[in-house]
């Protein structure tokens, strides 16, 4: 179900999500976590069709609950007007990525500052140079404070202390992550990409098969 909410300032959200001409908001969540800003990896086998092998990039998360963006999942969809205006800014491949089950109608945009610090109203930092862009400001201004920007429609979310049981159950693999991670041209091959850099056991799960009854 979508609930239309009221339109909020930039301070107010940690985040932004726009469809089309409609401001919608995502449950807004204190910042504290050691979970934000990191990615969530599937561990191999999950049943969920939703999440297999997908790579969540974590915008926020409290006791409350969390919501993140699936990063690893292109689509053949594209920005269509008013949002065409973005193409421009939008990393390859330059498709509306699909970021999770809730909310499809909504899009997320997420960017890659120019500057750490980040001094742009229409950005909303979320780690490092890592921030939300407001889908509704001019993208030839926002231009002058970004490299690269990336779209995506709807999210992940979790209630409280669900994200935390599946963690515990062994389901994700929390892991850090890199700028390029949310930003890949390589979506595919984004989770055994991950897992490659890891030390020990966790990279062998790179090579694991995408059918595991067949290993």
């Amino acid at each position: 179900m979508i609930i239309q909410r009221t339109r909020v300032t930039a301070a107010e959200l940690p985040w932004r999500v726009s469809s089309h001409q409609i401001r919608q908001t995502v449950p807004v969540f204190p910042s504290a976590p050691v979970t934000k800003g990191r990615l969530l990896l599937a561990a191999p086998p999950l049943e969920d069709p939703n999440f297999d092998r997908t790579v969540i990039y974590v915008l926020e998360h409290h006791d409350e609950g969390a919501v993140g963006v699936v990063i690893n999942r292109s689509s053949d969809e594209a920005l269509d007007e008013p949002l065409d205006r973005w193409i421009d800014l939008q990393t390859a491949p330059s498709s509306v990525f699909e970021g999770g089950p809730v909310e499809s109608t909504a899009l997320i945009a997420l960017a890659a500052a120019k500057d750490p610090d980040i001094d742009d109203e229409a950005l909303t930092p979320i780690v490092g140079v890592i921030a939300s862009a407001d889908l509704t400001a001019d993208p030839a201004i926002v231009a002058a404070s970004v490299n690269e920007v990336r779209v995506f429609r709807g999210y992940a979310g979790w209630g409280p202390g669900q994200l935390e049981g599946e963690i515990d159950a062994g389901a994700w693999l929390v892991l850090d992550a890199q700028t390029s991670d949310v930003f890949t041209n390589a979506p595919d091959e984004l989770w055994r990409e991950v897992l490659r850099r890891q030390p020990g056991r966790l990279a062998w799960l790179a090579n694991a098969p995408d059918d595991l009854s067949m290993n």
